[in-house]
């Protein structure tokens, strides 16, 4: 058996015994539940790595199109409530014209009242008796007595109905005044509302914008479609062609399988209550002009010099339209054929 030389006491193992650990640094503690968690997460999923894609342009469409239909309520509601505290606002400050002369000539009376006391109290009624006691003849003191009692039922009775018709009038303003506060209440909620909806909204429209950017729309929709949200009767007619994108062309067909180009923008509007004729001409017949610089989404584009053919504008100079036959409903740029003019239904 070998036999070792005894280590030098420096080259000897630390005997066991008890030791201050150095304090852990917080980032030390954070990366190792971190990579904790990331141990849990590949045991759960059986060792796989789980990736997360970005949403679908169809995803974020539908997601944006959920959110408006929450905010277009919270808008109309929000309207309303603007067109009541302003109706409400009128008639109170109405009120409070009629009150402040009633205001005024109750004072007035009640200055007269004061007066004819203060004088009672220095004396004046005394004089006043006197008065009457050397009048010349019993009638006379009778009919004077009689014009003082009238006087007094005259005034009593002038500051009575005054005052009745004040606290009346300020009565209803009170009722004015409270209905206003609850209003400004709930003006303010639904201007919460509308601020944290369209938050969100401008939120997905930028990851709508770089999916469209990164080729997520596909050859028939290059670019959002809409551009934007109008809202209100333009904001459902615009979305509805979007959604047809893809849907066959058919002569004559206004939907829900096929369309031509007048069939859509007559479907579409007719989503929003508006009534179109089933011809491009004749659409043109029925829309208010618009100008190249004011149009929005939802307005009509007439090309060729007979009129023959009609899109929808979609914002950014993109239309959606029904084209031909073989072509599905798609989106081309607005100036690929040539204008005849705008118009605006409803």
């Amino acid at each position: 058996m070998a036999h070792h030389a005894p280590r030098p006491p420096s080259q000897r193992p630390a005997m066991p015994g008890p030791t201050t650990a150095a304090p852990r640094s917080r980032w030390y503690r954070c990366t190792t539940a971190l990579a904790a968690l990331t141990a849990a997460a590949v045991i759960l999923t059986g060792g796989a790595t789980v990736a997360y894609a970005d949403p679908t342009v169809a995803d974020i469409e539908r997601q944006i199109d959920e959110d408006w239909n929450r905010l277009e309520p919270v808008i109309e509601r929000h309207n309303a409530t603007r067109q009541d505290l302003a109706v409400k606002r009128r008639q109170a400050d109405a009120l409070a014209t009629r009150i402040a002369p009633l205001q005024a000539k109750v004072d007035e009376a009640m200055n007269r009242v004061g007066a004819l006391a203060a004088r009672a109290y220095k004396g004046g009624t005394v004089r006043a008796v006197n008065a009457l006691l050397g009048s010349r003849s019993p009638g006379e003191v009778v009919e004077q007595l009689g014009l003082l009692d009238r006087y007094a039922r005259f005034e009593q009775q002038d500051v009575r109905q005054a005052s009745e018709l004040r606290d009346e009038l300020a009565a209803a303003k009170g009722t004015l005044d409270r209905s206003i506060a609850q209003l400004t209440r709930t003006e303010a909620e639904l201007a919460r509302k509308r601020r944290q909806i369209d938050a969100e909204i401008d939120r997905l429209q930028r990851l709508r914008l770089r999916a469209y950017g990164n080729g997520g729309g596909g050859p028939l929709r290059p670019a959002p479609c809409p551009a934007g949200y109008p809202g209100g009767p333009a904001g459902k007619a615009v979305t509805f062609a979007c959604a047809q994108i893809g849907k066959p062309y058919s002569w004559s067909a206004e939907g829900p399988n096929a369309y031509d180009c007048s069939g859509l923008t007559l479907a579409a509007w007719a989503r929003a209550g508006v009534t179109l004729p089933h011809n491009a001409a004749r659409q043109r017949q029925v829309t208010a002009s618009v100008s190249r610089s004011a149009l929005r989404p939802g307005d009509l584009v007439f090309y060729y010099r007979d009129l023959h053919h009609v899109g929808m504008y979609v914002g950014d100079g993109w239309v959606v339209h029904a084209s031909r036959a073989g072509q599905p409903v798609k989106m081309k740029r607005m100036d690929d054929s040539p204008i005849h003019s705008f118009g605006r239904p409803g």
